[in-house]
């Protein structure tokens, strides 16, 4: 639309001619195009108005571009779903009006992109929102601002910017629950109390450090709580094992904030590894065993890891996982990470109901503080949202103690001190599983040391079979796509541009070199990307590099400290089991809200999405049904997890069967087998599956801010300058 300039709009449904009154362009001064761009990727909105199969956004939205007041040719302003991609071509930020006789409805035509027609001086608002002009790869001509969004400067009115889009009786909303409205321009980092790369200060990077990782204690330190005792292990092997995976998490961290994504993400023992975990751990030929038990089985454990990431550093480090990116988007995602917390429901509540006089106050504190105090703020901090796993494991766990010192979980003629050797006692026989899952009290406190350090093969030699290592290499792929996920989101949080193909494949291949060091020291899961985290910078709003990389520092402190992991471990199961009900349940509903970036409303997505969930419980289900001849020898909440050695599969070969059986027996893997098969045979459009786009090599070298967010140290980056693959 050209300066001045009345067009002549032809009007089929009323037959005459109408000379829209255009008031004169005036540019705005100190504008940014690249403000829209940034709201859009701050918000994460994305149009979600196809919500039935073949209805497109366009035969919705039409009868809105044909009426009289959508004659008007103000200027229109795109916003790209995508937030932050680039196009091959560059589009222009003005578009000349046409002249020749061609109307506003031959060109809203070409276009092939629905439009709310405004009141002249407002933005009209590309409803599909994906960026698209006449050739559908972005306007051709100078003056980009080259992310995608056609920017134009709009007219000034004296209202402002308007949170709500009229026209007529229709209301349309752009602004999700709990985001504000945009107000003309994109502050960045100071939407967070801490930006990427900032430097608050080295008391507040102290308190922020310990912040961020209080907040994911839960996650750090409760898998050993579940895995050591099946494992046959001792409170002094849960007190090594909860140091150690706090010494493998500080060091992953900082080897992934300075040569992985760079991203401020966590590395630690992900729920991902926990149920195959337990599968090798119920396996038939450890039954039996009885004298170092929990050794043999983390030998078998540390082989199994090992296997799966070595086959994760080759996904990442030969290229494979920029070619397995393009099939992995949203609708791929939600469903998979939902998964992992939704195949633990047999644990939850089965063993936190053993001490319901702690574990329902427990889960009821951590209720109060996230949902009903979370706005609550103390000293100018939501310390309940923040600190609601903490906080109310501490005050449980004190409470504990009171009943434990009180006598409460003492019997007539029962030894505490060794809780296992009552099942030899009809009259302890029954109290003997209480006093081992409720008592605060632990022999690890007084017996650890001071100092320890954890040392690679502090368990033995690690062992490699086949049919574990096969689990685990499938197993690795899952936790590969979640945290292809948990990248995405978190560049999004951290107001940046999504990274690269080469710097996911990065970061891939760093999480699997992680595992290997997982591996060799004996966590017993691997280490990949913290779901959590997403959860904790949005709660907190601090996205600094510096504030995780100091965090991890202060875990590697805490792991020589042997008093400390003692101290956790004297934590009883069923309050981590109270606890893991609130985890788990957050793990769903973070998959699940991955859907926001597609079109959650399309029958596709939600069939797809349900299906997989669906059959990702059934199958497995029928797989569970396979129990072994004794269920006596297996506690009822570890019967899902001992159909590797019974299942329904045999083909004579005892590691296939094992391994197979193992896998179909597994929620998340069933899932996401299901989910990849649909969504990348079912047809749908890019908008609808909410493809991922990420950012370009060529769009990062030519971005002095983007270098210094994704791109490796220099010293790194000329060692690896081959590794085009990496984004080096």
């Amino acid at each position: 639309m050209a300066t001045g300039s009345n067009s002549s709009v032809n009007n089929k449904r009323g037959g005459g001619t109408i000379e829209p009154k255009v008031p004169p362009f005036v540019p705005k001064t100190g504008y940014n195009p690249r403000d829209l761009r940034s709201w859009a990727k701050r918000t994460g909105f994305v149009s979600d108005y196809s919500g039935e199969a073949g209805t497109s956004g366009s035969e919705k939205f039409e009868p809105f571009q044909q009426r009289g007041r959508g004659s008007s040719s103000s200027p229109k302003i795109e916003i790209d779903p995508v937030v932050g991609s680039l196009r091959d071509n560059r589009g222009i930020e003005i578009q000349p009006a046409s002249h020749g006789g061609v109307g506003l409805e031959e060109n809203v035509r070409k276009e092939n992109e629905p439009v709310l027609a405004l009141n002249p001086g407002e933005r009209k608002v590309g409803m599909r929102g994906n960026g698209n002009s006449n050739n559908g790869n972005g306007s051709n001509g100078n003056g980009s601002n080259g992310h995608g969004v056609s920017a134009v400067a709009p007219m000034q009115d004296e209202k402002g910017e308007e949170e709500n889009v009229v026209q007529d009786e229709v209301k349309v909303d752009l602004f999700p629950e709990g985001v504000e409205p945009f107000d003309g321009g994109w502050k960045g980092p100071s939407e967070l109390k801490c930006g990427l790369e900032e430097n608050p200060g080295f008391v507040s990077l102290i308190y922020y450090g310990l912040q961020h990782y209080l907040s994911l204690a839960g996650s750090l330190v409760l898998i050993p709580l579940v895995m050591v005792p099946v494992m046959g292990g001792t409170d002094k092997d849960t007190a090594t094992v909860i140091s150690t995976m706090l010494f493998i998490s500080g060091i992953t961290t900082v080897l992934h904030s300075y040569f992985g994504t760079r991203l401020p993400l966590v590395q630690g023992s992900s729920f991902v590894y926990l149920a195959p975990a337990l599968v090798i751990i119920d396996a038939q030929d450890y039954r039996n065993l009885t004298e170092h038990k929990f050794r043999h089985i983390m030998r078998e454990l540390q082989g199994a890891i090992i296997v799966g990431s070595i086959f994760q550093c080759i996904l990442g480090f030969s290229g494979l996982m920029s070619i397995l990116l393009r099939l992995i988007n949203p609708v791929v995602v939600a469903p998979t990470v939902a998964a992992v917390g939704l195949a633990f429901f047999s644990y939850g509540f089965s063993q936190a109901g053993i001490c319901l006089e702690i574990t329902v106050p427990q889960i009821a504190l951590v209720l109060l503080f996230t949902l009903h105090l979370r706005g609550v703020s103390i000293f100018g901090r939501h310390l309940f949202r923040i600190y609601a796993v903490p906080l109310s494991v501490s005050l449980i766990w004190i409470f504990a103690s009171f009943l434990t010192a009180g006598g409460v979980y003492n019997y007539k003629g029962c030894n505490p001190d060794i809780p296992s050797s009552n099942i030899l006692t009809d009259a302890c026989r029954q109290h003997a599983y209480t006093m081992k899952h409720c008592r605060v009290d632990s022999d690890a406190l007084s017996t650890a040391a001071w100092v320890r350090i954890p040392y690679p093969l502090q368990w033995g030699i690690p062992i490699f079979h086949f049919r574990t290592s096969i689990v685990m290499v499938i197993v690795s792929l899952v936790a590969s796509v979640d945290s292809v996920g948990t990248y995405r989101i978190t560049s999004l949080q951290v107001n940046t541009r999504p990274p690269t193909r080469g710097v996911v494949s990065r970061g891939i291949a760093l999480e699997g070199l992680c595992s290997i060091l997982a591996g060799l020291w004996g966590s017993g899961t691997g280490s990949t990307t913290l779901t959590e985290n997403v959860h904790t910078i949005n709660t907190t709003k601090v996205a600094s590099r510096m504030v995780v990389e100091l965090g991890a520092v202060f875990l590697i402190i805490f792991s020589f400290i042997g008093k400390v992991g003692a101290l956790l471990a004297s934590i009883p199961q069923a309050l981590a089991a109270a606890v893991l009900c609130f985890m788990w349940a957050l793990t769903v509903t973070l998959g699940l809200s991955t859907l926001q970036y597609a079109q959650s409303a399309s029958f596709r997505n939600m069939t797809i999405v349900g299906v997989a969930l669906f059959l990702g419980m059934s199958i497995p289900s029928y797989f569970q049904q396979y129990q072994p001849v004794s269920s006596l020898i297996l506690p009822s909440y570890l019967l899902p997890y001992a159909a590797a050695s019974s299942g329904p599969f045999h083909s004579g070969l005892k590691q296939l069967d094992f391994a197979i059986n193992a896998l179909m027996s597994m929620n998340m893997v069933v899932t996401l087998l299901v989910a990849f098969l649909l969504d990348n045979t079912v047809p749908g459009s890019k908008e609808e599956r909410g493809v991922y786009i990420w950012s370009r090599a060529e769009d990062v070298a030519a971005d002095a801010s983007l270098q210094s967010e994704y791109s490796l140290p220099k010293k790194v980056a000329w060692c690896c300058c081959r590794l085009k693959c990496l984004g080096v």
